[in-house]
């Protein structure tokens, strides 16, 4: 998956709320969406969300990168 896809990916966790909405959307494994994430993480250098087991929230890096995941999105589509 090339970074415009996991930007694409990123938007659509926080707009379903949760990796495995994002999976179900997609009919994809729930742990591809999570490593896809956290690969994004990495080649960015920043940390996009808080994690906890029942939910997510985003950093203030977070809703910078969401805005332009949102916006490429949009422009994709």
């Amino acid at each position: 998956m090339d970074k415009a896809s996991r930007l694409v990916l990123f938007a659509d966790v926080i707009d379903s709320g949760s990796f495995s909405h994002a999976a179900k959307n997609r009919s994809v494994n729930r742990s591809l969406v999570s490593k896809q994430i956290a690969n994004l993480e990495e080649e960015l250098g920043l940390r996009l969300l808080h994690r906890t087991t029942r939910s997510l929230s985003l950093t203030d890096a977070g809703h910078a990168v969401f805005e332009h995941a949102r916006t490429l999105r949009q422009q994709l589509l």
